[in-house]
């Protein structure tokens, strides 16, 4: 399913911008500015494909990763990521999407690879640019929105306070994951991580 060689695609999902930074709806840009810093990369901006691109090798002599923030707001997100994956060669399948995910609970971090995008508009977006479902996802839980607010509105609106004190431990368990994933597959991180 993988090439051990060629590089992966590592694309945060978020809406670039001051006034969206702190959403529950950037926790993917959240997670690849972790990720960034941990492997001492900087983002630059990519100019072609709309987006904030950094590139590493996860681990002395590791796989290549290719982080992606596109800055082409959420539901056009699929430009920059096709653009990237067709520059850098990536196949769909070692393509991981970090995004937020109403459907699972605050404090869950889980992984997938394909099926449906269950109303993320970012998700729907891949999956139309890369003409395929067949790409990992982090699905980073937010919950579901208190009593009738709109899940639109929840999702562009900032972590509450008892949300923000574990944020930083949940978005590093999140980038762990991710690294998880190009280590030892989507399986095994599953096996890892769904039960804790």
């Amino acid at each position: 399913m993988t090439d051990e060689t060629g590089p992966w695609l590592v694309v945060g999902l978020g809406n670039p911008g001051r006034e969206y930074a702190g959403n529950r709806h950037n926790v993917g840009f959240m997670v690849a500015d972790l990720l960034a810093d941990r492997l001492g990369v900087k983002f630059g901006r990519y100019k072609r494909a709309m987006a904030d691109v950094a590139e590493a090798r996860l681990g002395f002599g590791g796989p290549k990763l290719v982080l992606l923030k596109p800055l082409t707001y959420m539901n056009l997100s699929g430009g920059p990521v096709a653009s990237l994956a067709q520059f850098f060669k990536v196949p769909a399948t070692q393509v991981v999407a970090v995004h937020d995910e109403l459907d699972i609970e605050y404090g869950q971090v889980r992984v997938k690879f394909g099926g449906g995008e269950g109303g993320h508009n970012g998700l729907r977006s891949m999956s139309k640019s890369l003409a395929t479902k067949d790409y990992v996802r982090v699905r980073f839980g937010i919950g579901r929105p208190p009593g009738r607010q709109d899940p639109a509105d929840y999702v562009l609106s900032d972590f509450g306070a008892a949300e923000r004190k574990e944020l930083d431990f949940l978005v590093d368990r999140a980038a762990d994951v991710v690294e998880s994933v190009i280590i030892r597959g989507v399986e095994p991180t599953q096996n890892l991580y769904h039960g804790t």
